[in-house]
């Protein structure tokens, strides 16, 4: 790849969000923002290779980004369009939010996309496409719905801002609350698209899980009392945590396989001091408790099978946790015992490729060569990256005594 695009990639990752959000804040349209940001990290690329990366990308990219909206508008014939560019041309800076209980502007953006008229999924789904510029396709995968599913959710959620007249502006602190719940869900999302990327099999920038972390403890300290911003902070810890034993010669190594001599015992020991608060928790303090018991194991032989067990059990019994339990029961009890709980999810989880691959593990322990591999054969069709296909390929193969020479 060309030095100028790495340069835009790792500008893309740091300032697309703010680039975003200002352009927002400066002329009222939310799809003239996107297209023209979108425009000027394409216009990037042969201009900093025939004139090297300015020493300040993002205000050149905001300069490129403005000239392109406001030649839009200017080809516009209604009103509306005249004063937003008169409206527009009046201040040449980028509009901040005019509240300043919230410093991060990419935070800013997150509670005015979390609007409590919109739903929950489009909330999320529209912030990771305008704070991350997370492509349809991406957020359908981390929604387990379709590219095109997920791109009419998109035109659905900003015809509503449009059309309800949804201020872009930050709520006042009482109205923090409302809020929350979608604001973790999106940084949650951010979290775990940034670390699907740390296989080095996707698109997406690891950066973005960094973001996400930066994000949510800029929310702890912005809101200290609410205990779910620290679970969800201790949660992406001590995930992160594991992130250098995740990759191995190329390929993912699973948690049980993973050299434990690589964790990050700092982001352990940090995550797990987040976890103060007595119970009952919220979804993401759980969740955090459950990975803490799979951080402070030395083995994985060592890890408590049944307080995991357990923890899911406090957790909202959804079908994809209701597996996860599946596999926690099938550790601390045997796979006999797990193997009827997962398949009364088939029907919730037939497109899943982990269902499959559970299923397969199952049979593979129960010594049932030919269900395994039956059901691991779907899980390889299923998975969504290569890095995943490789994985599956490896545990059919030593399944079947395929030799890789």
């Amino acid at each position: 790849m060309a030095r100028s695009d790495d340069a835009v990639a790792l500008t893309f990752s740091e300032s697309w969000g703010r680039l975003v959000a200002g352009l927002i804040g400066w002329c009222g349209d939310w799809d003239l923002a996107e297209e023209c940001a979108a425009e000027a990290f394409a216009e990037a690329v042969p201009a900093w290779e025939r004139s090297g990366v300015p020493d300040a990308p993002l205000a050149w990219l905001t300069t490129v980004a403005r000239n392109r909206a406001r030649d839009r508008m200017r080809r516009r014939t209604t009103e509306t369009a005249k004063l937003t560019l008169a409206s527009a041309d009046t201040d040449d800076e980028v509009a901040a939010a005019d509240d300043e209980d919230i410093a991060d502007e990419r935070l800013r953006l997150i509670f005015t996309c979390c609007h409590p008229a919109l739903p929950m999924p489009a909330r999320v789904a529209l912030t990771l496409r305008t704070l991350c510029g997370l492509t349809p396709a991406e957020i359908g995968r981390a929604f387990l719905v379709t590219e095109p599913t997920m791109e009419k959710r998109l035109v659905r959620a900003r015809a509503k801002i449009k059309h309800a007249g949804i201020p872009y502006r930050v709520p006042p602190p009482e109205l923090w609350a409302e809020r929350v719940e979608g604001v973790l869900s999106v940084l949650y999302l951010m979290f775990n698209e940034g670390y699907a990327a740390s296989s080095g099999d996707s698109l997406l920038r690891v950066d973005v899980s960094a973001e996400a972390i930066r994000l949510t403890r800029a929310l702890a300290d912005l809101i200290p009392a609410e205990s779910e911003v620290r679970g969800l902070l201790a949660l992406m810890l001590l995930t992160d945590a594991r992130r250098p034993a995740r990759v191995r010669d190329g390929r993912v190594v699973p948690l049980g396989e993973q050299d434990r001599r690589l964790w990050d015992l700092d982001l352990v020991a940090e995550g797990s001091r987040l976890l103060d608060a007595e119970p009952p928790w919220g979804p993401y303090a759980v969740q955090a408790r459950i990975a803490l018991c799979h951080d402070v194991a030395a083995r994985p032989a060592e890890t408590d099978w049944a307080a995991i067990a357990e923890l899911y059990t406090l957790l909202p019994a959804t079908p994809v946790i209701e597996l996860n339990r599946a596999v926690a029961v099938s550790m601390a009890d045997g796979p006999e015992a797990a193997l009827p709980m997962v398949e009364a999810l088939g029907d919730d989880l037939g497109d899943y490729y982990l269902y499959a691959a559970t299923v397969a593990d199952l049979h593979a322990r129960m010594g049932r060569r030919t269900e395994a591999a039956a059901a691991l054969a779907t899980a390889i069709e299923q998975a969504p990256t290569g890095a995943e296909r490789r994985l599956l390929r490896e545990r059919r193969d030593a399944l079947l005594g395929v030799s890789d020479s």
